[in-house]
């Protein structure tokens, strides 16, 4: 008999973080810099889903979601997955705690959510994004390279540059070097290569 429990429907898992010269991401739980329109930018991007009634799930992992500042909820289009093995219950904006990473895959794939999430976004910290990049589902990684230098506490993970290969004119991806505050930024795009598909 089939377990249909098994029956869990993909959705592409996708990371977004900005990140300067040095890969660095965080200082002492907040942003290293004050880019206001490369995080409206962050913020269109997570939030965009192809029709009304639809939702990108965004998972964080718990210092991440304690770290942003109230006034950045609530997001439309969104639910928010917190990733905690403390919390018995989801924090304030929140929608749903889960153990780890696959935990919040399997719920966004399964139903009731299984139809309305189009997305899973990851937004950190360091340890989600390591793992999401080793996830099956994983397919693009956007990464805004941010041309400067910060004090950083807090490194994006490396990743597999030849496994994920850098695109050139992706698709709603601005290309051209962007400059806020005197500091110049790129959005950049990675995507998974699949290989042969059998």
């Amino acid at each position: 008999m089939e377990n249909t429990q098994n029956k869990v429907q993909r959705k592409p898992v996708r990371l977004i973080a900005a990140a300067c010269n040095e890969m660095g991401i965080g200082k002492e739980g907040g942003m290293p810099w004050s880019l206001p329109s490369e995080f409206q930018w962050f913020l269109n991007k997570v939030t965009t889903v192809s029709r009304p009634g639809k939702f990108n799930m965004i998972v964080w992992g718990k210092k991440s979601w304690f770290s942003h500042p109230e006034s950045t909820f609530p997001l439309p289009n969104t639910l928010h997955a917190v990733l905690s093995l403390t919390l018995d219950s989801p924090p304030d904006h929140a929608h749903f705690v889960c153990s780890d990473l696959e935990a919040a895959v399997h719920l966004a794939g399964s139903p009731p959510l299984a139809d309305l999430i189009e997305t899973i976004w990851i937004v950190g910290g360091v340890q989600v994004y390591k793992e999401a990049l080793l996830h099956r589902w994983c397919d693009l990684v956007y990464l805004t390279k941010v041309m400067a230098d910060f004090d950083c506490d807090v490194f994006f993970p490396e990743f597999d540059r030849e496994l994920f290969k850098l695109q050139e004119g992706f698709p709603g991806v601005p290309s051209e070097i962007q400059e806020e505050k005197g500091v110049k930024y790129q959005f950049q795009v990675f995507k998974r290569e699949t290989g042969d598909r059998v």
